[in-house]
Parts: structure tokens; C-alpha cells; sequence
């Protein structure tokens, strides 16, 4: 997250934290969207199929903050999160939707029970991508659309790092690992997965707020082609 923040923020304090540690300290203030965030989900309504009917799976869903109920559409609607605490601080806003704690590697779901597949800024902190890619294609029926998105490689080596700011102010820093879009398309395929798209997003006019509330507008005029997320969707 670059700082899942505009700019590479403050100094991180201490070492970086495993994902469970920092999702665990992140989560009651973890609502409040990030321009990583708010990007990611911009480009992924972009290519978002129409869920009516269908049966789709959140992984890494967080608090559920993305999960449509459903009585809007979806015939079924599940999250899963890694952390229980993440779903805990979500429980009051997923009315009739459903929620599961889980580890993307090991899937709590029979096989082939959705549709949909969601896996979005969850594989970058994961060392090897490809026992994920078996799971989400194991519990992915046939026909299947899965959205992957990732911190992307180039922000990375620009010297963007995944961050947040814990209750107490401090900028913690999480364990990410560098997947480039090829490693996801090698996994995935050896699974079964087409791709259908590769997106490779930078912040544009929709997240200049963000930049203009951390004082970091010039910011944004620099990396205007600089790549934030990088993400991808697969047919089964």
C-alpha cells in the first residue's frame, strides 16, 4: 500500500509484520478506503461480470466492506478472511451475507461452489502463488470468472511499500512479496485459468483526493504513469 497511501509515507517503525499481525492491528480503522484500495476497486467494477444469479467467494475479503448482500443480486455471497478480527470489525454492515476465516492456501469451501472468485491485493502476501491459484481454482465451478488483483511490481521497485497507520499513529510496514503478471498467468494457467484481461492501473483523476489530503498532489503529477495495482481476470 504505498502506505496504501499516496507517497511511501513515514519511516515504518520496527520490523515488517506478517500479514495476520498487521491485518489484526489494521482492522478497526481498516474501512476507511486508500487510494490503493479505491483504485483497485475502480478498474475492477471496470470488469466486473454481472453476478446476478451466481455464486461469488470474497478471498481475503477484509471486514466484507466489498461484499454485495444477497438480496441484491448474487445467489450467494461469501467472505473469507484471514484474519478473524478483520471480519469481526466488518460484522455490523454484511447483513444477510455470509463469512468464513480461512487461509486463501487452504480453502474452508467444497470444490467447484462458485462462480465468481474474487482474490483482490491478497496474493503479494503470499511467497508462492501457485498453491493458491490450485485452491481458488478447486472451489471455482466450471465457466468461472476469478478477479486477481496485486500491488503491482513496478510500484515496488520505485520503492512503494505496503504500509498502514495503526490506532497509535505508528506507520507499520507488512511482508509483501513481488509477483510479476507472468507468475500469476504460469500459475493460474497450470490450473486450468485463461486470461481474459490484464489491467496494469495508475492513479488518475478519481484518486486525486487522496493525494490532495496527504499534500502529496505533485506527487501524483509525477507517477502519472506509474502503475499502483496490477490486475488480471481468468475464465476457467
Amino acid at each position: 500500500m504505498t502506505r496504501d497511501a499516496p507517497g511511501r509515507g513515514g519511516e515504518p517503525g520496527g520490523a515488517r509484520l506478517t500479514p495476520a499481525d498487521a491485518y489484526r492491528l489494521w482492522a478497526p480503522s481498516y474501512n476507511g478506503e486508500t487510494v490503493v484500495s479505491a483504485l483497485e476497486d475502480r478498474v475492477a467494477r471496470s470488469v466486473m461480470p454481472d453476478l446476478v444469479g451466481l455464486r461469488l467467494l470474497d478471498v481475503g475479503c477484509g471486514t466484507g466492506r466489498r461484499l454485495p448482500p444477497s438480496e441484491s443480486g448474487p445467489a450467494l455471497s461469501v467472505g473469507m478472511d484471514l484474519v478473524p478480527e478483520m471480519l469481526s470489525a466488518g460484522k455490523r454492515a454484511r447483513g444477510h451475507r455470509m463469512i468464513a476465516a480461512g487461509d486463501v492456501r487452504r480453502l474452508p469451501f467444497v470444490t467447484a461452489a462458485f462462480d465468481v472468485v474474487w482474490c483482490r491485493l491478497v496474493l503479494g502476501h503470499v511467497d508462492d502463488v501457485r498453491t493458491a491459484y490450485r485452491e481458488l481454482a478447486r472451489v471455482s465451478g466450471p465457466g468461472a470468472h476469478l478477479i486477481v488483483s496485486d500491488f503491482h511490481p513496478a510500484a515496488v521497485a520505485a520503492g512503494h511499500t505496503r504500509t498502514f497507520q495503526d490506532a497509535g499513529g505508528t506507520v507499520r510496514e507488512v511482508e509483501h512479496h513481488v509477483h510479476e503478471s507472468a507468475a500469476h498467468v504460469d500459475a493460474a494457467g497450470a490450473c486450468g485459468w485463461t486470461v481474459a484481461a490484464t489491467i496494469e492501473a495508475a492513479a488518475a483523476e478519481p484518486e486525486r483526493p487522496f493525494y490532495e489530503r496527504a499534500g502529496r498532489l505533485r506527487q501524483l503529477d509525477l507517477e502519472a504513469e506509474l502503475p499502483l495495482v496490477l490486475l488480471m481476470c481468468f475464465r476457467k
